[in-house]
């Protein structure tokens, strides 16, 4: 996940809060004649103000410039807040969030209302700058209100939420099937812990207890959450757009009509390989738990696919391995053997550089976290940060010896190596093409990962041949990549239709198991009501992260894997490709990086070579071996749910 943090320091308020947008502030006729003193009955009539002028070009570039410069600042203030937050949760650094979190919004919110002064000229402004003024209206994710009250408590409400979320724990009672667990543990179990529950055990009653616990962290948030959709609704509004769902959709040089429409094309596009793959892996949970618990015909129980929200469905490639009279392709057990966490990284690292990237900071291996702490409460999610824009590069992970961690790496260290490329580009462009191109990075080099690769490190005693092992490489690749799409889809349908107001509060949790039946084919493992808030035990959700990103990414990550394949001459089959040490495709996808936001994401997907528009297209090639292979073993199944 990119996450350049959220929230801020106080210390640096004083200063921040007073700090203008690079121009003053608009004089219009009424409040001129507002200001002025009135006239004594027996003096002559007032003289005609002067005029409005059109402001300039010079005067926008005047403004952007002020603002460019605050912004570095108030962002490095927050982010070095956010970090510490996180890494420390406490009420304190809770409230230092808070506090950094509403001097931002304050000021992006200011800035962008400041702006409107240039939209009579901004078509004919030159095109970075009238670029930099678009990215200032989208630059707050939750804009805050103008009245500071409100601003203050929304600020509070996103502060607490991802603090209630980072704290969250199970501690199982008396008889719960996951006491003896608990009891190695303390007594209670974090999500990474829960999490493994989830990957490991096939133990029916386990999983539905794991499942129970962490989904009970949502409950307490949903009124706060109700609360923040309120105000940043209000906030959203005030600079122009009908809800924050139109903001997020407004961000993909597109009118966000048109976004959706393009969403709804790729997912048409993919839907049929999903469908197959769900049929197949609903077989063998039937037969590995009973057809009384996996029913045909029907959705999937969520707590048996391997993960807490069952957005991907690795973990029990165990159960879904196409011939398991071949060796496993999991590296995990030898990961666990010869790997701690930081080498883990290294071994992330040493991918890049072999592109020619240059090697992370000193500083990286310093101030990161790699794993969970003993003496404090941390968010153990993954994520990646340049807390000062300025090439500090660190990621914050509670790393475990696993083959999904190893993936999980390379992604995060896509985006430290995205910051790399922009970091010296104006502080407005210094985030990816659209927000779908940071997440797909990483995840394009780690489909370079082949066996072939994977043996070369020692993980594997041999590599997968013949029709065999490829099918089974591929279903372990697809329980990751096509597993996922409907869950990246279902996370942000049902935001928009939450800040919308088409899902009211009383129906949250109805909505969100609904979109999960019908994209997912899933459907919860014990009883819900409104009285849950399972959308709140989704990290994205109280952190405030826009998740349309991840599918796209998903996407995005074949294209420029097609793409790269071809720049380093590669003529083989999509699956079998790496560009590990090439350099010619390294250059290629350097290129792109460096563009950072400076240009539409048409003109950064043609950088690389991978055309002008999404295509799912390269996904379908990499998975077609896979997708015939389904269609055979599915015959005389009825598909679907």
């Amino acid at each position: 996940m990119n996450r350049r943090a959220t929230v801020g320091i106080a210390l640096f308020l004083p200063l921040l809060v007073v700090t203008g947008c690079g121009a003053p502030p608009v004089q219009g006729p009424t409040a001129n004649a507002a200001a002025a003193p009135a006239a004594a009955p027996s003096s002559p009539a007032v003289s005609p103000q002067p005029a409005v002028t059109s402001p300039t070009a010079a005067e926008a570039q005047s403004f952007i410039n002020g603002v460019e410069k605050d912004l570095r600042r108030l962002w490095v203030a927050r982010d070095e807040a956010s970090w510490v937050n996180q890494n420390f949760i406490t009420d304190d650094t809770e409230a230092l969030s808070a506090a950094g979190e509403e001097a931002t919004a304050a000021y992006v919110g200011e800035a962008v209302h400041r702006a409107q002064r240039f939209e009579p000229i901004i078509a004919q402004l030159p095109g970075d700058l009238a670029r930099k003024f678009l990215l200032l209206k989208l630059a707050q994710t939750i804009p805050a209100p103008k009245n500071a009250d409100e601003r203050a408590e929304l600020a509070g409400i996103e502060s607490w939420m991802t603090g209630a979320y980072g704290k969250g724990q199970f501690c199982p009672p008396p008889g719960s099937p996951l006491s003896a667990r608990a009891k190695t543990k303390g007594g209670c179990l974090h999500i990474d812990e829960l999490e493994e529950v989830l990957a490991k055990s096939r133990n029916y009653a386990e999983l539905a207890e794991a499942w129970k616990a962490w989904h009970a962290v949502g409950a307490p948030l949903k009124d706060k959450f109700a609360r923040y959709v309120e105000l940043a609704n209000k906030g959203a509004r005030e600079i122009g757009f009908d809800d924050v769902g139109a903001l997020w959709r407004g961000g993909y040089d597109m009118p966000p009509a048109d976004f959706e429409a393009d969403i709804e094309r790729l997912w048409n596009d993919v839907k049929p390989l999903y469908e197959q793959l769900h049929c197949f892996v609903r077989g063998r949970l039937a037969a590995k738990y009973g057809k009384d618990k996996v029913q045909g015909h029907a959705p999937i129980p969520a707590d048996l696919l391997g993960n807490l929200w069952a957005q991907e469905w690795n973990n029990i490639l165990d159960v879904a391995l196409p011939y398991r009279g071949e060796a496993s392709p999991d590296v995990s057990r030898k990961l666990a053997e010869q790997y701690d966490a930081k080498k883990m990284v290294r071994l992330g690292e040493r991918f890049f550089t072999s592109l020619g990237f240059d090697p992370l900071p000193k500083t990286f291996w310093e101030r990161s976290l790699f794993t969970r702490p003993k003496d404090r409460e941390v968010v153990c999610h993954a994520s990646a940060w340049d807390v000062t824009w300025s090439d500090d590069l660190r990621i914050k992970m509670c790393v475990t010896p696993t083959e999904e961690d190893l993936i999980t790496i390379h992604h995060e260290l896509g985006h430290d190596f995205y910051f790399q490329r922009y970091t010296n580009l104006p502080v407005l462009f210094q985030q990816g093409a659209n927000d779908g191109f940071h997440e797909g990075i990483g995840d394009t080099l780690a489909l370079s990962v082949t066996p072939e690769y994977l043996k070369g490190l020692g993980l594997l005693d041999s590599v997968p041949s013949g029709d065999h092992g490829r099918i089974n490489q591929q279903m372990k690749m697809a329980l990751e990549k096509v597993a996922f799409l409907p869950f990246g889809l279902v996370i942000d349908k049902w935001r928009w239709d939450v800040f919308s107001g088409k899902t009211p509060k009383d129906q949250y949790n109805a909505a969100w198991w609904a979109l999960r039946t019908k994209y997912q084919g899933i459907v919860p493992p014990v009883p819900r009501s409104e009285a849950d808030f399972d959308p709140g035990a989704k990290f994205h959700v109280p952190a405030s992260t826009p998740y349309i990103r991840y599918f796209l990414a998903r996407i995005y990550q074949f294209q420029f894997h097609r793409a790269l394949c071809d720049a380093s001459g590669y003529k083989g089959p999509l699956d079998a490709c790496s560009i590990y040490g090439n350099k010619a495709a390294g250059d290629k996808l350097r290129g792109m990086l460096s563009l950072g936001a400076s240009k539409p994401w048409p003109d950064a997907l043609d950088a690389i070579g991978a055309g002008r528009k999404a295509d799912a297209g390269p996904l379908l090639e990499y998975f077609a071996p896979l997708k015939k292979w389904l269609e055979e073993q599915n015959k005389g199944q009825t598909c679907g749910w």
